[in-house]
């Protein structure tokens, strides 16, 4: 079938896509704020800001807060979208257990829906987040360009968005420090030890702790062990694969070698920084892993 253009299909900025992927895949992306050391910022994907001048302020004791998208800043967005497009939407928004955006998401577009009533604006709680969310995105591109409906979209992804998995692990704990959500004792005892916390996406799309793992390759072993034991056809997964990583590439990589070598009917592994809204809180040293799978159900 030929691709379906008869709707725009968008998502919000921390599902930590590349210009480059936006552009190619002809997405569309609401920009989410943060502040770095109280001046304002948008997150356009690294343009105006780069990563790693990101996350070298970070290194150096800076401070990054984000908000959330407010309800109106979505009600603009879907009118631009509306007036340069004059297409249905289908919005992915970034998990409700991490922000209330998903929520202005939904707000806005009744309200505009109720102004523009010939046109459908769907917006779908992906219950996720990072690259994981940029894998959401970039599987329902594929079947947009295999003809699906915008309906047929919208179904896909709320009957199948429990079955994306996100394993994470840190390497380093000094923003989680910094952010009151590791003690200074316990931050600075795992940090002298090496340990790593491993945490996941639940089914609530909220990031749960799951392991303490003592070094960085225990690490990477642990998270492709967990993708070995929940990936659709375990170990002869065949889907697509995404890598984030906080100013860690090399850890990143390591992740990657070790599912090649594990997986060897892995179709794509795709490599990615994480954002400004995950880093703000992570820092550096995270590396997150996604994949298809079993439901998740905790």
């Amino acid at each position: 079938m030929a691709r379906n253009d008869d709707y725009i299909l968008s998502f919000g900025s921390p599902a930590d896509l590349t210009p480059e992927q936006v552009a190619q895949r002809d997405l569309h992306y609401v920009k989410y704020h943060f502040t770095l050391d109280g001046n304002d910022h948008v997150d356009d994907l690294g343009q105006s800001l780069s990563y790693e001048d990101f996350y070298r302020a970070l290194a150096a004791g800076s401070v990054s807060k984000t908000s959330r998208v407010t309800t109106q800043e979505y009600v603009d967005y879907f009118e631009s979208l509306l007036a340069e497009y004059n297409k249905d939407i289908l919005h992915l928004a970034f998990s409700s257990g991490l922000s209330g955006s998903a929520e202005s998401a939904s707000i806005a577009a009744g309200q505009v829906t109720v102004k523009h009533p010939e046109r459908k604006i769907y917006v779908v709680d992906s219950l996720a987040a990072s690259s994981g969310y940029g894998l959401f995105v970039l599987t329902l591109a594929d079947m947009r360009d295999e003809g699906a409906s915008i309906d047929d979209l919208r179904d896909w992804a709320e009957q199948h968005k429990l079955e994306l998995h996100h394993w994470f692990f840190s390497g380093d704990l000094t923003t989680y420090i910094r952010g009151g959500r590791v003690s200074k004792t316990a931050g600075f005892i795992g940090n002298v030890l090496g340990i790593c916390p491993v945490l996941n996406v639940d089914y609530m799309g909220r990031l749960i702790p799951r392991a303490k793992v003592l070094s960085k390759k225990k690490a990477v072993k642990d998270l492709v062990g967990r993708m070995a034991e929940h990936a659709r056809d375990g170990e002869n997964y065949s889907g697509n694969v995404m890598i984030s990583h906080s100013n860690c590439l090399e850890d990143a990589q390591a992740v990657e070698a070790l599912i090649r070598e594990r997986f060897p009917n892995v179709k794509n592994i795709i490599i990615n920084m994480i954002g400004f809204t995950i880093g703000s809180h992570a820092g550096n040293g995270t590396v997150a892993l996604f994949f298809w799978g079993d439901k998740r159900v905790d």
